[in-house]
């Protein structure tokens, strides 16, 4: 489809390179070109289908030469735009070619993909703490609560406090990064309000800031930070609000060390 419509625009474009020989009493031909042959100008009349003769002198030559210079150059300008926005959607799909189908997020170190695991999750309440299990049915508790994850520093480490990352989607849901905050041997990743009537759960992530790009129409998308990232933990989430089903991929920002 999308090399249909370049070719459609530069057919259209080459249909628009139809040049005016202006006449000297302000008329003029519309012609596909015209060639200056002594005293006479030979030209391919457009209205007419046919290579015709014209004495020289007849032609306003500093009308129709502005004007034929302008039209170069802007049939250049969208040939160069078209050119353009062809290497453009090829990078891409370069860079789409690099990121596996398969749900996850995904960030590149030059040739190399590095793919983050899920990690595992858990309710901290008032009760003690219950492993949970996404998409699985969310705890029947009252109160206030956080959803962790074990250990208080990540194994995935980022230089880049700017780091781009791939998110491909399960399923239509909210995307974004968030603050983690160590907590003894855990990270809470969101604070939790169970409601014991509507047995709703209001989930709170610490999000920061992203830019986003849609990378496919099935749900790929490219996400950093809109904000180099301080040192600290971090986690790309995918969730649907009340839904407790969170899926977290967790990292930590250091400084790259010195050498």
């Amino acid at each position: 489809m999308r090399k249909f419509l370049v070719a459609l625009t530069a057919l259209g474009i080459a249909w628009g390179a139809n040049l005016k020989l202006y006449m000297t009493d302000g008329s003029y031909q519309l012609v596909r070109e015209y060639k200056v042959q002594g005293d006479r100008v030979r030209f391919y009349s457009i209205e007419r289908s046919d290579w015709e003769e014209i004495p020289k002198s007849l032609v306003d030559w500093k009308r129709t030469e502005t004007e034929s210079a302008a039209r170069q150059a802007e049939i250049e300008k969208e040939t160069k735009i078209l050119s353009e926005e062809d290497k453009a959607e090829r990078e891409l799909q370069k860079e789409v070619m690099r990121i596996p189908q398969d749900p996850g997020v995904y960030w590149l170190d030059g040739p190399e993909l590095h793919i983050l695991k899920a990690a595992d999750q858990v309710v901290h309440t008032n009760k003690g703490r219950e492993w949970l299990k996404v998409l699985a049915p969310m705890p029947v508790v009252s109160g206030k609560g956080t959803l962790e994850i074990q250990n208080p520093h990540s194994v995935n480490i980022i230089t880049n406090p700017e780091q781009e990352f791939y998110i491909q989607l399960s399923a239509t849901e909210q995307f974004g990064i968030a603050k983690l905050t160590p907590k003894n041997q855990f990270r809470v990743v969101e604070d939790l309000t169970f409601m014991p009537v509507t047995k709703e759960t209001v989930e709170q992530p610490y999000l920061v800031d992203i830019l986003q790009k849609q990378m496919t129409d099935n749900g790929l998308y490219k996400i950093w930070p809109k904000e180099p990232l301080p040192p600290g933990e971090y986690a790309v989430i995918e969730y649907t609000s009340g839904k407790m089903n969170m899926q977290v991929w967790d990292f930590a920002v250091k400084p790259a060390s010195k050498k």
